[in-house]
């Protein structure tokens, strides 16, 4: 006679919610906007269905009909800024996303929390996260442009930035300088794990941002290391980062596993726009039920360990009600 039945605890749908051990929260979710400069562009990206580029005032608006929807946080990528061999550009007041941050924080003040990508891979013009000497980057020399870029986001109102060039002392230097400015109370959510990784395609176009030679296998994180991305990880939360992130997050759920048992800090995860625009293609094309995949994904985020989901699907998952 069988005494242990589990199936017992999956018998309908009542007890399989009562019993679900991972739930997901709209407020776990942080949806990625691409700034481009002018007025009345609402421009549609071609490799990732659904997601535009959006000019300052198109952007006010879809804000504002997202917020309707409970997407009250969002991450801000700069498209089409004015490159420099050194990429100091990024630190100047004008830039596409300090004139974002502004206008978003004039609008929305408090009830939207602005989130702002720090890396100069979009105003190099070689395309690479940091300075390049002698077609290595120089580590050390990025630090204090990538420092200046993040004090000039905060400045404009920035509620959060978001080192993403994996250059080793960023997030100190980041952390110093705004504090120097008196800017403690702005957090730093670091790109603490990001991998070389070829699922950022789509990204690459989208933000203008492939390098225009070699790779960032030299910075980013190889692929294959698991001991190397805890070790950048907790460098980070010594220097003190408030949230730490793996990129990307379909294939690194052991990552983002691991990462949750070594801190105590909250765990983000990127869903990259490889990952996002294979489901939104296969889905297109009849392969696949939209629906059923993006949230049982988004369930494997937060299983893994993810507090924080960053994902160009939140749109969808809160509009089509797929919560």
């Amino acid at each position: 006679m069988l005494i242990h039945r589990p199936r017992r605890l999956r018998k309908n749908a009542i007890i399989r919610e009562l019993t679900a051990e991972t739930r997901l929260s709209t407020d776990m979710f942080i949806y990625p906007y691409f700034v481009v400069d002018g007025k009345d562009i609402t421009h549609p990206i071609a490799p990732m269905p659904g997601i535009n580029h959006f000019s300052v005032d198109k952007l006010i608006k879809d804000v504002e009909k997202g917020l309707k929807l409970g997407v009250n946080k969002v991450l801000l990528f700069g498209v089409g800024e004015e490159k420099t061999e050194d990429g100091s550009s990024s630190g100047n007041e004008g830039t596409i996303v300090a004139r974002a941050v502004r206008e978003l924080k004039k609008q929305f003040g408090d009830n939207l929390f602005v989130i702002t990508d720090v890396c100069v891979c979009a105003y190099t013009t070689h395309g690479h996260c940091g300075v390049l000497h002698d077609d290595y980057i120089d580590n050390d020399s990025s630090l204090d442009i990538l420092a200046r870029m993040a004090l000039a986001h905060a400045r404009a109102g920035a509620d959060m930035v978001a080192p993403s060039d994996m250059m080793d002392g960023r997030v100190g230097a980041i952390r110093t300088l705004l504090d120097k400015e008196e800017f403690e109370n702005t957090s730093i959510m670091s790109y603490a794990i990001k991998f070389a990784s070829a699922y950022y395609g789509p990204f690459r176009t989208a933000a203008d941002s492939a390098p225009q030679h070699g790779d960032r296998k030299s910075y980013q994180m190889d692929y294959r290391n698991k001991r190397e991305a805890m070790r950048e990880a907790l460098l980070d939360e010594e220097e003190g980062a408030d949230i730490l992130m793996v990129k990307p997050a379909l294939a690194y759920l052991d990552v983002i596993s691991n990462l949750r048992q070594q801190t105590k800090l909250p765990v983000a995860c990127y869903n990259v726009s490889g990952e996002y625009s294979m489901v939104k293609i296969a889905a297109q094309h009849g392969l696949i039920d939209e629906q059923k995949i993006v949230m049982e994904n988004m369930h494997a985020f937060a299983r893994a360990g993810a507090d924080i989901i960053i994902t160009y699907h939140t749109r969808d998952i809160l509009e089509q009600g797929w919560m």
